[in-house]
């Protein structure tokens, strides 16, 4: 099971309804946080998540709104007496920027903490998933992050037992892909379903683009900023962000299962016209809120 948490849906500026960017993915007793804006670390106990299990941090870009936070979730850590490294990924050519953020007051911290630049591709690859870098179209560099779990074969338990399969017949069938059963020849992909893995897309600030078309092909989930409605169409092009409309152009095109719209300009009182305009392209869009949970 993997489990999204939306901890801040709000572009630029907090507001009372919404904090900064942030969103945590659980999976197999593991938590990633991606983008850390101001505020990250309440919005992680407020919505009941146990930051001793945090792995890394996934920042898109260097901007205060998704980065902030990291400097006081950093210290909360040391003062709970973390002693496992902390990876933090940021954009390539950012790396001195993010350790002056984390040590400008000379803190001392009880464990270490490792910044490495994002050049895109596989970043960090762990016991069933991995997770990827593409590059974003924003105003400075920004990357977008995919989630990917391993993709899994699965034996059927009714057809093994009417084959006689048993034991370490397992294991072998799994190394050698058939076995000699008495005068039968028993094949792996016989015996076996195929489930892909779920993928998740994380996508923030940024234009439209290609390179997020293709790297959320096919995806469970896009996450996808949506900073302005459609009418606000040259405003978005000229801050190089995108408007739901344009959001749910880029989840049709990548053949996605659900989109999220998340990032709204603090304009928005009510967002339901981000979401009106985000359906009329993609059926499938719904609005992010703070402490929105998703199970995939």
């Amino acid at each position: 099971m993997i489990k999204l948490t939306i901890l801040g849906t709000s572009g630029s500026a907090p507001t009372k309804e919404r904090n900064l960017s942030g969103m945590a993915l659980q999976f197999d007793g593991n938590l990633f946080l991606f983008d850390c804006g101001e505020g990250t670390q309440r919005q992680m106990f407020k919505y009941g998540l146990n930051i001793s299990k945090l792995k890394a941090i996934f920042i898109t870009h260097m901007h205060g709104d998704h980065v902030i936070g990291i400097a006081g979730l950093a210290r909360t850590l040391s003062l709970y007496k973390r002693t496992a490294p902390l990876t933090i990924f940021v954009p390539h050519g950012f790396e001195e920027n993010a350790k002056m953020l984390i040590k400008f007051d000379n803190a001392t911290f009880t464990y270490e903490i490792i910044v490495k630049g994002v050049k895109g591709g596989n970043i960090l690859s762990g016991d069933g998933f991995e997770i990827r870098a593409f590059a974003l179209r924003h105003s400075v560099m920004d990357y977008g992050y995919i989630f990917k779990e391993s993709d899994k074969w699965h034996f059927m338990k009714q057809k093994c037992k009417e084959l006689g399969v048993k034991g370490d017949m397992f294991k072998k069938l799994e190394k050698m892909k058939q076995i000699a059963l008495g005068k039968k020849t028993v094949r792996f992909k016989d015996v076996t379903t195929f489930e892909l893995g779920k993928k998740i897309v994380y996508a923030t600030d940024t234009r439209p683009s290609k390179s997020t078309v293709k790297a959320a092909e096919g995806a469970d989930v896009l996450l996808h900023e949506s900073t302005y409605d459609d009418a606000m169409a040259k405003l978005a092009k000229e801050r190089m962000h995108s408007t739901s409309g344009e959001a749910a152009k880029v989840a049709k095109d990548a053949k996605v299962k659900k989109l999220i719209l998340f990032h709204f300009s603090t304009r928005y009182k009510n967002t339901e016209e981000l979401l009106k305009d985000a359906k009329s392209v993609f059926p499938e869009s719904y609005l992010a809120n703070d402490g929105m949970q998703i199970d995939i």
